[in-house]
């Protein structure tokens, strides 16, 4: 489906892809990771056909710079840095939904879903919407349409917990249907989200390996968190989780949805001096 043939690009002296090799098939749902600078971002806008680059990328076998619209209209592209569209919301729906043939209907659902309602906002320039206001305009545009390609740079960085708990769900629906690419700075913000691994250093590929593959996407787990003794730091960090407090700010209760797991517990290891607990268990009710 994706083909990167020697692939290579070049700033200036600056050689940033050197001869990547990559194949990607409908169903693989690949996590593209590595340190700031490896040559994540670029791979992508060469795989979008932003950039001319050296070698070869195929798309269904369309090369992106050669056929664009038509390779995009395949795309569901959801990028780190939201654009700085003055465009009012309602509009830019309608413009997206033109450019791929969808219905704008759709995306306003998967709006809806995420928590965001679009006729409180139809009116707002998009570039006034709080961040996690704009990522969740932006899924919704690329997973409100028919897509065989999703490609998502840290897409859920700025969603509370519970949109990104809808936000696994939606791509639970499409994991069969459509290749994923989805790249971090950092493996346990993905893990759980896919099936393949491949790490970038400094331009080239240094690790493509599939992975365990048997984490219910749409899973929640119920969490009890018990302190040695209160602390406002934790109190605020975890609140943000939607935890609640049980008893005198030592013992915290919430849910977490099961792919943000490796996320949430790297997040209380900045607090392993005062846990005196962790207990997680899948909650029936998901």
């Amino acid at each position: 489906m994706i083909e990167f043939h020697g692939v290579t690009k070049r700033f200036r002296r600056v050689e940033v892809l050197k001869g990547v090799d990559l194949q990607i098939d409908r169903g693989d749902r690949v996590a593209l990771v590595g340190s700031n600078g490896a040559g994540k971002t670029t791979m992508i806008r060469c795989l979008l056909g932003e950039y001319q680059c050296g070698g070869k990328v195929t798309v269904n076998g369309l090369e992106p710079r050669q056929h664009r619209t038509d390779v995009l209209k395949q795309v569901g592209f959801v990028p780190q840095i939201s654009p700085p569209l003055k465009m009012p919301v309602g509009q830019l729906i309608r413009f997206a939904a033109g450019v791929c043939d969808s219905n704008p209907d759709n995306m306003i659902a998967v709006a809806q879903e995420l928590g965001l309602d679009i006729r409180k906002i139809r009116r707002q320039p998009f570039n006034k919407l709080s961040g996690g206001q704009k990522q969740k305009m932006l899924i919704s545009i690329a997973l409100g349409r028919k897509c065989t390609l999703l490609v998502l740079d840290e897409p859920a960085a700025n969603l509370d917990p519970e949109a990104r708990h809808i936000f696994f769900q939606l791509l639970e629906e499409r994991r069969d249907k459509a290749a994923m690419v989805i790249s971090s700075h950092r493996l346990d913000e993905v893990a759980s989200l896919v099936n393949r691994v491949v790490e970038m250093d400094q331009g080239e590929i240094v690790l493509n390996d599939h992975v365990a593959d048997d984490v219910d996407m749409t899973s929640m787990l119920r969490c009890r968190l018990t302190l040695v003794r209160p602390s406002k730091a934790f109190a605020q960090t975890v609140s943000e989780w939607g935890f609640c407090d049980v008893r005198d700010e030592t013992i915290w209760e919430g849910r977490v949805a099961g792919p943000d797991r490796l996320r949430f517990l790297g997040m209380l290891s900045r607090y392993a001096a005062i846990l005196k607990g962790i207990h997680l268990d899948e909650a029936q009710d998901a």
